[in-house]
């Protein structure tokens, strides 16, 4: 009965979301303006939403939530870390990133960044640095989406079906009309998203407050330390776990590429502010469903959950169906529209800036054609990974961000002083690769690990990512290159 109700709701929501997609091609996709950045046309409300749509997706409802469950409220620490960095790197340079984008045409970030140094050969490196670092990130929404199905079906075979829907959603929904589908179906994913958390919330809150109470509930959470920093928040836990994330808006080119679609400087502003609303509202909501979980689980109302990603699925096989439907179903939402909005931002970047320099750029029709085929190419390497199940949500997420975070300093100097960067993309160019190529060989050496592994000094490799790119580029800032043209 669950199963059939999930799909169903399922496919009401799909039908819902094609539709909103196809009405939202009215808007036009004739240019590659159109098909990556919605021809700079977004209003406040479009805006707001896709940005968090883009920002939380499966990763939250399925991965924070286990991540609550087993570490505590450290994980609430950890995902405001990210809420209150991109608060602040978005109070500092949105406005001036997107009168830039406005003024100079930006479609890609890597573009963004070449643009800001003066150089096509720095453009094109950026790109090459998010085709290979995004896809775990991608990989992760494919499996959030697995794990849903899975533990909807009530079996572990059912894992593969989830994969193969996940997949043909995404790879549709972005041949439709690019950013502008994302966009539309945004508004009605981050809409049944909060929805969804808060009732499932509420329904939990219920069973804890009609069993044990919500004082017998933080007393078994405090008595297994769940209240503060657990054992397995050691500190080079929380910095390997948390600097990529504070970051996040300046490293991650589908977040930066969303300030460049505001309509107007007053569409921006709500952007943020509303942004601001939906991520504290939402991060709330799904860690306090990972701790209550726990405490049910402590007082053995709920079986013991080892694996982190299965505590979300686990709770909708007992929650009502019609609730484990539309939870179901936001799963689902979330994880299509961040890995569509990854596809299509890597994708404009492997185009413009790594295939198809300025002056051999192909037409526009080509230019549409050639991305979706990337963007077709990066949804299957996902869903290869996700099949090989090589590590938790939150830790894939994670990395993903941990190789980002190489672009970090040289990002933030363009931002913050466009002038100074301008003709020294050497400098630029020699961060990111030493930073890249320090959390590469992390990962390479430790896998998933490298993120809480300490390495020199008890730190972890994000610390030296950061580390290292920022004192390579400071180093070799004085050594002005000339821009190439």
């Amino acid at each position: 009965m669950a199963v059939s109700l999930g799909l169903a709701v399922l496919a009401l929501y799909m039908l819902v979301g094609t539709l909103l997609a196809v009405a939202a091609r009215r808007a036009g996709v004739r240019s590659s303006q159109d098909y990556y950045v919605a021809g700079y046309r977004l209003g406040t409300f479009l805006a707001a939403m896709t940005y968090a749509a883009t920002t939380y997706s499966a990763f939250m409802i399925v991965g924070l939530v286990g991540f609550a469950y087993s570490t505590g409220t450290g994980a609430l620490g950890f995902e405001l870390v990210y809420f209150v960095g991109t608060m602040l790197l978005l109070s500092l340079f949105a406005p001036r990133v997107w009168a830039l984008a406005r003024e100079r045409r930006w479609i890609s970030p890597a573009e963004m960044l070449g643009d800001l140094y003066g150089s096509k050969k720095l453009a094109a490196a950026v790109a090459v640095v998010y085709l290979y670092a995004l896809v775990p990130y991608m990989s992760a929404q494919v499996k959030g989406i697995a794990e849903a199905v899975a533990g909807l079906a009530g079996s572990d075979a059912a894992y593969l079906y989830g994969v193969a829907l996940g997949a043909a959603v995404m790879i549709a929904w972005t041949l439709v009309a690019g950013v502008w589908s994302v966009a539309v179906t945004d508004a009605l994913q981050g809409l049944w998203m909060i929805a969804s958390a808060s009732l499932l919330l509420a329904w939990l809150a219920g069973w804890v407050a009609g069993s044990i109470g919500f004082d017998g509930a933080t007393r078994l959470l405090g008595e297994k330390g769940l209240l503060g920093l657990t054992e397995f928040w050691q500190p080079s836990v929380f910095l390997g776990f948390t600097l990529p994330w504070m970051f996040f808006a300046a490293t991650n080119p589908q977040a930066v590429q969303r300030l460049f679609m505001p309509r107007s400087p007053k569409a921006l502003r709500g952007m943020v502010v509303w942004f601001a609303v939906f991520g504290l509202a939402y991060t709330v909501a799904v860690t306090l469903t990972g701790l209550l979980a726990r405490s049910l689980s402590e007082a053995g109302l709920l079986a013991p959950i080892e694996r982190r990603d299965a505590v979300t699925p686990t709770l909708l096989a007992h929650a009502p169906p019609l609730l484990s439907a539309i939870v179901f179903t936001s799963i689902v939402a979330a994880a299509v529209s961040t890995a569509d909005s990854i596809a299509l931002s890597v994708a404009s970047s492997v185009v413009r800036d790594l295939y198809a320099p300025r002056a051999r750029r192909p037409s526009e029709r080509a230019e549409i054609l050639l991305g979706a085929a990337v963007v077709a190419v990066l949804i299957a390497a996902a869903s290869a990974l996700a099949l090989a199940r090589i590590g938790f949500i939150v830790a894939l997420s994670v990395l993903s961000s941990a190789i980002l975070l190489s672009t970090a300093p040289a990002t933030i100097l363009a931002w913050a002083k466009p002038e100074l960067a301008r003709g020294r993309w050497q400098a630029a160019l020699a961060s990111m690769a030493s930073g890249a190529a320090l959390a590469t060989a992390a990962a390479i050496a430790y896998g998933v690990k490298a993120l809480a592994k300490p390495l020199l000094l008890g730190l972890p490799a994000p610390f030296w990512t950061l580390a290292v790119s920022t004192a390579v580029l400071l180093a070799l800032l004085p050594l002005r290159k000339e821009t190439q043209h």
